[in-house]
């Protein structure tokens, strides 16, 4: 299991701060979600924790070693990232892309071992990919492939998985079996962090919640201690109110202040 922390981080590009000094620790067996709005730097952060754009000041630490001197390889062992989009240009088939993620492991000029095609085999029936494995990907919907780069990035077996929007493209049914299906990762040691819009997913699905807004990391912990009216009000700028549904699960139902696009009606 890998522990991650981030030591007043901060990110930079162009002249414009996306991070602002932000300390937190992404613990094992915990299933996070990062919520905020547009632009809020939710990208950002999950590419800080990734090691994809390092940090302008502070510190990114994997297991107690500055993910900088990581060679990138390496690094992949532990850490692997989904961005909300992945363009693919070749005509690579299903399979061919999730064995991509085998890549950490092998070997140079090494051939599949018996291991890795274990992995793939589990990679492609976890995300419903078994009677699309011999498809080209550039002939798949966006959310196929969206559940091919979910696919390709189980088959690393990374410890920490970070999902960018993992679910905007995929339809009711794949979104709570995927996200379930995330939940049972943790379960069983896995770090998960994705970000998301949906509150109410969060809500059901995250045991802890990141709140951020303008690249400040504004509350973070249990969903009852983030997601209060008081919070949900200052980011988002609507009223939120509870309830309990005949399943005994919670939900937030919202509603606007002031309706943004008023002035353009009759």
């Amino acid at each position: 299991m890998s522990v991650l922390k981030l030591q007043q981080a901060t990110l930079t590009i162009a002249g414009h701060p996306l991070i602002q000094a932000i300390s937190l620790i992404l613990y094992p067996t915990t299933m996070t979600a990062l919520i905020g709005p547009n632009g809020a730097g939710k990208t950002s952060l999950l590419r800080l924790f990734a090691g994809l754009w390092p940090a302008t000041t502070g510190q990114v630490i994997l297991n107690g070693k500055n993910i900088k001197f990581f060679q990138r390889i390496e690094l992949a062992r532990y850490i692997t990232f989904v961005p909300q989009e992945t363009a693919i240009h070749f005509a690579l088939t299903v399979r061919e892309v999730v064995t991509l993620g085998r890549h950490p492991h092998r070997q140079p000029f090494s051939g599949l071992q018996c291991a890795d095609h274990e992995r793939i085999t589990q990679a492609l029936t976890a995300m419903d990919l078994t009677h699309l494995a011999e498809r080209p990907v550039t002939q798949l919907s966006a959310g196929e492939r969206q559940r091919v780069a979910l696919a390709r990035s189980l088959a690393t077996e990374a410890d920490i998985i970070l999902l960018d929007e993992p679910v905007a493209n995929l339809d009711i049914a794949h979104t709570l079996e995927i996200l379930h299906y995330c939940q049972k990762l943790a379960h069983i040691g896995k770090t998960i962090v994705f970000s998301i819009h949906d509150i109410n997913l969060a809500l059901r699905y995250a045991e802890r919640i990141l709140l951020i807004n303008q690249g400040y990391l504004l509350a973070q912990g249990s969903p009852a201690t983030v997601l209060t009216q008081a919070l949900i009000r200052e980011v988002f700028g609507v009223h939120s109110e509870a309830v309990i549904t005949p399943t005994g699960e919670k939900m937030l139902f919202f509603q606007p202040f002031k309706t943004i696009y008023s002035h353009f009606l009759p």
